[in-house]
């Protein structure tokens, strides 16, 4: 019998874990760790963060419906891999012996890389529900003084969905308490032209997005990089096509948000030969280790290269559908390997994103995300919102039941009237 172990309770790791035992049923072990008791659907953050949506109804307890389906789980976090040995070591000191293990970690937060950035110094975050009912709080003392807000993502960023979502969010909050007019708003990015995306585009993301921007009275600043933040106030230097500083810009805020750029956990980033100088897993095209062959790695947490130079650093995301084809692919290379057969399966690594904007959204499609694109779709729209509050309610649904995967395909995709292509790669 083999033990596969999957280190990351979220929107990898848990449907990871459910598949992994559908595949294989009862003849193999299946453990997930996390370090946290909940499954928290992080697309819901920017909600939290401006009250529309409690913390509890926006996350699902793991261990009873875990249980239910036959899989163990350990709620400590990892410490360290001893990947010549095929052991880890969780907070405790315990020691978890595998025969696979599946690292769907997510990032390490970088807010440290900008001097005065993050929950720990001047600016908020919803890359986490703590973060974003931090934000919260810090939103509420703001609704009692409005004045100006900065919002965005700092040099190095791949995620951009969450701080457009944000931007648009706040906004529509703000007009909602009738206080928008005592609110001058100010996007900032490291992305060359606003709606980028650290996709290269998709479709006229960039013009649906500036629209929308100007239809809201949002000033933004691209190719931006924040020097440091300190009380109520930023340097921002903007530079030219070259990546030549063209303009320093000193912004004054009384709430800004700030998404930051990633790296790897630190106990996988310390694993000899797994990970890329920031710390993301190396996989080769069956989403397994390019050193360890027992080790699988899907999510944020592997390594891709930027889809183009920028003037500033800007990263690539790995969006939810694309993170479901990674599991998909994991799951089944490891149940083919465990049956005597060869790991043939590779992820389609296409972009799906649904971009709520508080009373309205765009939904994008990339097929695959890197260009050229068999597909490049980008829709706008109140009915973008509905559609990702009813996802919400689906995929926790999902959790709850132990049946999470293929939901993207079949409820994004489908919804939108999009096939999958199967011979989109990499």
């Amino acid at each position: 019998m083999a033990h596969i172990v999957i280190v990351g309770a979220g929107l990898g790791g848990v449907p990871c874990a459910y598949q992994m035992r559908k595949l294989l049923g009862g003849a193999h072990r299946v453990t997930l760790i996390g370090a946290s008791p909940f499954f928290e659907f992080t697309p819901s953050n920017p909600w939290v963060a401006v009250g529309w949506r409690e913390r509890e109804h926006t996350r699902v307890p793991l261990r009873e419906p875990l249980a239910a389906h036959g899989i163990e789980w350990i709620e400590q976090p990892v410490t360290a891999i001893d990947a010549e040995h095929s052991t880890l070591r969780i907070a405790d000191g315990q020691a978890v012996a595998y025969d696979y293990l599946v690292i769907t970690t997510g990032p390490k937060l970088a807010f440290e890389e900008v001097p005065g950035a993050g929950p720990g110094g001047f600016t908020e975050s919803v890359c986490t529900q703590e973060h974003a009912a931090a934000a919260w709080v810090s939103y509420q003392r703001f609704l009692q003084q409005p004045g100006p807000v900065v919002i965005g993502a700092l040099p190095g960023a791949s995620c951009f969905g969450p701080a457009y979502e944000f931007a648009m969010i706040v906004d529509a909050d703000l007009r909602r308490r009738r206080l928008r007019d005592r609110v001058p708003m100010t996007f900032i990015t490291s992305e060359p032209y606003i709606g980028h995306l650290g996709l290269g585009g998709v479709g006229d993301s960039k013009g649906l997005i500036e629209a929308e921007f100007r239809q809201r009275h949002i000033k933004w600043i691209t190719n931006a990089k924040v020097g440091a933040v300190s009380q109520g106030s930023m340097t921002v230097l903007e530079s030219d096509e070259d990546g030549k500083a063209r303009h320093e810009h000193q912004l004054g805020f009384h709430f800004a948000m700030l998404l930051p750029a990633f790296k790897g956990v630190d106990a996988v980033a310390a694993v000899p030969g797994l990970c890329n100088p920031r710390g993301f897993v190396l996989i080769d095209q069956h989403q397994r280790s390019t050193r360890y062959r027992n080790i699988f790695s899907a999510g944020v947490c592997v390594a891709i290269p930027p889809v183009e130079a920028t003037p500033v650093p800007t990263g690539a995301p790995k969006t939810g559908y694309m993170i479901e084809s990674m599991v998909a692919a994991v799951c089944t290379n490891i149940a083919a390997e465990l049956a005597g057969r060869p790991a043939e399966a590779h992820a389609t690594w296409n972009a799906v994103c649904l971009a709520d904007f508080g009373d309205s959204g765009v939904a994008f499609v990339a097929l695959p995300q890197i260009p050229p694109r068999n597909v490049t779709w980008a829709r706008k729209g109140k009915w973008v919102h509905v559609g990702k509050v009813a996802f919400e309610k689906y995929f926790l649904h999902k959790v709850r039941t132990g049946s999470v995967a293929p939901v993207y395909e079949r409820y994004v995709l489908q919804a939108l009237g999009i096939h999958t292509l199967k011979d989109s790669h990499p």
